[in-house]
């Protein structure tokens, strides 16, 4: 048995839970949009021919998951098939979500949960291109992390937007946590001065917003580097976590993000928002093959309880449920 069936086995046994069901509703756009014309395919093509792969070669584009992608994806497709010597498509179906599947493992140990401080607090920098939803995501966890009785202080060295410590103190007072802003300071001061705060009143959760800034722009990104070094003056081996938030619908362009603020900080971990509003669910596998960095967190909805750790298993679930 597959890995797909040994999932939908496992979940159609189980009385689904909520985060379950968030992922079913949130990933609904793109299993109608992409899973359905996979089904289609398997009707319409009887035999497993050259014009089968053509057709399963741009469903998979254009779910967003990359030219390059798709080309490993369908060569490894193409060696099963002579190899195990399938010709009827119908036998492709789960033998395509499984290898789907291995495109995101890739061999690894999948690693979606938080990276905690071994004492002291355990700072996040959060870092992204403007609009992408830094400042809600930040609010989205600190509601989290309080019901999972944490101390939390939220961090506003995003100095540039007008209107940003405002939002940033908005969804502290909203959530009932701590934040530290300076209007006017320098982001790099501004985070001295927060994470300082954070380790001397004994708080267990340091979030860090930053300005957006497009990654073109050198000056911008290098600033990233100066408040990494300064938080580590005070925390040494902090920032334990830099987790990077793009836009689902913003597709492929959301991996050229990945890839620069990989060059010029240590990204640990993408957060995906807005994956709810996106018929191109397949740009999950599409970032973890390209940059290597795991998804830690997803937007399934508007709602704050609608941000979930990342799930593969819910993920492949939600997304292929119907195939």
């Amino acid at each position: 048995m597959g890995f797909f069936n040994k999932i939908k086995d496992a979940f159609k046994k189980e009385e689904k839970d909520i985060v379950t069901e968030k992922y079913e509703v949130g990933l609904s756009k793109s299993r109608e949009e992409f899973v359905s014309k996979l089904s289609d395919l398997t009707e319409t093509h009887k035999k497993i021919d050259e014009d089968y792969f053509e057709a399963l070669e741009e469903i998979l584009i254009m779910a967003d998951i990359g030219v390059s992608t798709v080309e490993d994806f369908l060569d490894r497709l193409r060696d099963r098939v002579k190899k195990d010597k399938i010709t009827d498509p119908l036998m492709l179906k789960d033998l395509i979500v499984d290898e789907l599947f291995v495109i995101y493992v890739n061999n690894e140990v999948i690693v979606n949960k938080m990276n905690y401080a071994s004492s002291g607090p355990t700072v996040v920098l959060f870092v992204g291109v403007n609009g992408v939803g830094k400042t809600t995501t930040i609010g989205k966890l600190a509601k989290k992390f309080k019901n999972d009785n944490k101390k939390v202080l939220l961090v506003g060295a995003d100095t540039f937007r007008a209107g940003a410590e405002e939002q940033l103190i908005e969804w502290a007072k909203r959530e009932n946590v701590d934040y530290y802003c300076n209007e006017g300071a320098d982001p790099a001061s501004v985070c001295f001065d927060g994470v300082s705060k954070a380790k001397e009143d004994g708080y267990d959760i340091c979030f860090v917003d930053t300005a957006g800034r497009l990654q073109n722009k050198v000056n911008l990104m290098n600033e990233l580097s100066k408040i990494s070094n300064v938080i580590k003056k005070i925390i040494p081996d902090a920032p334990h976590e830099v987790l990077l938030v793009i836009d689902a619908t913003t597709g492929q362009n959301g991996i050229s993000q990945a890839l620069a603020f990989k060059e010029i900080t240590d990204v640990t971990g993408i957060v995906l928002t807005k994956l709810d509003g996106t018929a191109k669910g397949g740009i999950v596998l599409a970032i973890k093959e390209k940059t290597g960095i795991p998804v830690k967190y997803i937007g399934l909805g508007e709602g704050e309880d609608d941000l979930q750790t990342f799930d593969i298993e819910k993920y492949v679930y939600g997304l292929f449920k119907d195939f």
